[in-house]
């Protein structure tokens, strides 16, 4: 990541906290596997949009007071007993070059510093990561809020998410360019899986040939668990198995993205396992080829969520009464539920408002375009999904060079 992006996303930041505030972010920390092993670590993605730094444990401190701003880094102390078996960790200048901070203090120090500083000076907000998750979720940021209510009550909570969302909703320049390679790299991914699909060999052996590409070419890692799912599998939005045998005859409907520098690609495709669609198979997948072109060219400037999520469940309830598959506009819930697009960018389903679905789509957001109908009954189901960037008069389809018509698909598998 470039220093000078980090420095200016801060600079953005700044405008945006009230005075007399403190900000609090915490990289995080991989939660425990299993006996001595480890989830693999990833950083907040807020955390490392703000200094570059992707590793354990890290804190960010900054205070805007009396319209003065000040950066503080905590980072892990050097242990050579720890880096005999974990790896060299940074020292304090190395974390200075990278984030462009200059005031670098050890981990151990934080508690200490936070009191006094809270202590010595009249603030009156305290910025925390307060995402919050049904499923039991916590955080570093939660639970430090709880901290601070308790021994601090004079502080008002506020939310550094929302200030941080907004920022990262409108991509800059490298950050596009990101995308595009993240993109590019998963192109690399999809054509390995086209040169090896076949009827009898099992889903995540199709998958495994994905993996190695884009790790090859330069991946840090998938984006997001890859759905392989043939046949009737892929009727399931979120099919994850990956273990079914690959029938003759069926589809193979995969989505897939890869991440580079953290930024992430999230591409749909669906083919046949022998390299021939039939009949059947041609009019549905081309019903929803059409939806997801139309959809592409209405991205602009000024159009509204609701609006592109509506008039594509409209046009694809146009296209499920030309196939026979229902007579009433209102029953395409029967083969289509989900929405057609999201934000995409340092988390594949991105951070973003969308304002009760009202807001205007912005030059430099990226969002996806992912139209499908799943036909249980034919055991058919057919995503087609691009990534799209919204720019000043219109749009760039930054995944256009991934084949996806009925005969390029065809002629490349015949190859």
């Amino acid at each position: 990541m470039n220093k000078n992006f980090v420095i200016k996303n801060r600079q953005k930041l700044y405008e945006k906290m009230l005075d007399n505030s403190i900000l609090v972010l915490f990289a995080g920390k991989a939660k425990h596997r299993s006996a001595d092993q480890g989830y693999e670590f990833t950083p907040n993605r807020d955390f490392w949009y703000l200094t570059s730094l992707d590793k354990e444990e890290y804190i960010l401190v900054i205070s805007k007071f009396q319209g003065k701003v000040f950066e503080q880094l905590f980072i892990n102390e050097p242990n050579p007993d720890i880096e005999k078996w974990t790896g060299i960790r940074l020292k304090v200048d190395e974390v200075k070059e990278i984030s462009g901070i200059e005031n670098v203090k050890f981990i151990n120090d934080f508690n200490n510093y936070f009191i006094r500083i809270v202590k010595d000076t009249y603030f009156e907000n305290i910025y925390l990561d307060t995402f919050y998750h049904e499923d039991n979720f916590t955080s570093n940021g939660l639970e430090f809020s709880k901290y601070v209510k308790t021994h601090f009550p004079h502080l008002n909570v506020e939310s550094a998410n929302q200030i941080i969302y907004d920022l990262r909703t409108i991509k800059e320049d490298i950050e596009i360019e990101y995308i595009k390679k993240a993109i590019d790299i998963t192109n690399i991914g999809i054509q390995n899986i086209l040169k090896h699909a076949t009827p009898r060999i099992l889903e995540r052996q199709l998958e495994a040939y994905y993996d190695f590409s884009i790790k090859y070419h330069g991946a840090n890692n998938r984006s997001f668990k890859t759905i392989m799912a043939s046949g009737k599998n892929a009727v399931i939005l979120h099919y994850e198995e990956n273990k079914a045998i690959i029938e003759d005859n069926t589809l193979i409907m995969f989505d897939l993205g890869s991440e580079y520098e953290y930024y992430c690609s999230d591409i749909s495709r669906t083919i046949p396992a022998n390299g021939k669609f039939t009949p059947r198979q041609k009019e549905v997948y081309e019903s929803v080829l059409r939806v997801n072109e139309k959809m592409i060219n209405l991205v602009k400037p000024g159009l509204l969520w609701k609006d592109f999520l509506d008039t594509a469940k409209e046009m694809l309830a146009e296209e499920c009464i030309k196939l026979g598959l229902i007579t009433d506009k209102s029953d395409v819930d029967n083969y289509y539920y989900h929405g057609v697009g999201h934000y995409l960018g340092l988390d594949v389903h991105d951070v973003g408002r969308r304002d009760g679905l009202l807001r205007p789509f912005e030059k430099g957001m990226v969002v996806t375009v992912e139209p499908g109908l799943y036909i249980a009954e034919e055991g058919i189901g057919i995503r087609i999904e691009d990534d799209v960037l919204v720019t000043e008069t219109g749009h760039e389809n930054l995944s256009k060079d991934i084949i996806k018509s009925v005969a390029e698909i065809e002629n490349f598998m015949k190859k």
